[in-house]
């Protein structure tokens, strides 16, 4: 007697529907359970930490002149050695907010009021938003002064 032939591709072939139903009843199942809740909120992008190194001169202050080292992370720690940190990072959240950069120079075509501030100087470098900072202050006419003053207490305060 002759061995039975033996065919292979059925059961395989049924397997494959019924995984596929498997994967069909997991899907409609999980969509089901979450059909309720909406999407999913954003994840929360952590700003990147910010670190300046602010070096100011002739302030008229001893204690304000000097190198500083200042870092914010995430609006909410301060650190390094700046005489005002938890102030000054608080500050610079509140610009980030407003969107503009406090460490762009005073336009070139800008009529300023030719008050003088005093001779305290500043030099910021570092990151900011993400962005490289390499900015100069001075006190040298009411523009520069307003600049000075929109970064207190980044900058020290300075009355001339």
């Amino acid at each position: 007697m002759r061995p039975r032939p033996s065919y292979t591709a059925a059961p395989p072939l049924l397997e494959i529907r019924m995984l596929r139903r498997l994967v069909l009843a997991s899907l409609a199942t999980a969509a089901a359970g979450t059909a309720g809740l909406g999407p999913l909120p954003p994840l929360p992008l952590l700003s990147p930490p910010e670190h300046l190194t602010v070096t100011v001169s002739e302030s008229g202050h001893p204690d304000a002149d000097g190198t500083f080292e200042l870092r914010c992370e995430d609006g909410a720690r301060a650190g390094g050695n700046h005489p005002a940190r938890e102030n000054a990072c608080e500050r610079l959240g509140q610009l980030a907010k407003e969107g503009g950069n406090p460490f762009e120079p005073v336009p070139a075509d800008q009529f300023c009021t030719q008050v003088y501030g005093g001779p305290a100087l500043a030099h910021i470098t570092g990151t900011w938003q993400g962005r490289t900072v390499d900015a100069r202050f001075s006190r040298a006419n009411g523009c520069e002064i307003d600049r000075w003053e929109n970064l207190e207490p980044v900058l020290p305060l300075v009355r001339g």
